[in-house]
């Protein structure tokens, strides 16, 4: 079996826990257009591993869109944030791991592993 080519982690750095139920919908560019092609509900350890491999997903430029309002709605908490967008470019065979680091006032990412 082919490791996932992605995976997501999102971590609420405002409570030290992961962000379970978080919506994740992930969108692939064709020509000037996003195009919805997964989505899904981090688990209760912030995590998404989307069932794709090597073969089927191509190269190319993708996007990864974090519904943290509804999170934070679903904890009563405020946020400045409705939502996170991540645009991110693949290669074939690599592995892309976008983590979400958040705060109901700021958040950041990187390329994990």
């Amino acid at each position: 079996m082919s490791r996932p080519v992605l995976s997501t982690h999102v971590l609420d750095t405002s409570t030290g826990k992961p962000a379970s139920a978080v919506f994740v919908e992930l969108f692939k560019k064709r020509d000037n257009t996003w195009t919805s092609w997964h989505n899904s509900m981090t688990n209760s350890d912030g995590r998404i591993q989307f069932p794709f491999t090597r073969d089927s997903m191509p190269e190319g430029t993708y996007k990864l869109l974090f519904k943290v309002g509804d999170y934070y709605k679903m904890h009563d908490k405020e946020t400045l944030y409705p939502y996170v967008e991540i645009a991110f470019n693949t290669k074939d065979g690599e592995h892309y791991h976008i983590p979400l680091l958040l705060t109901p006032y700021g958040y950041s990412t990187y390329r994990g592993s």
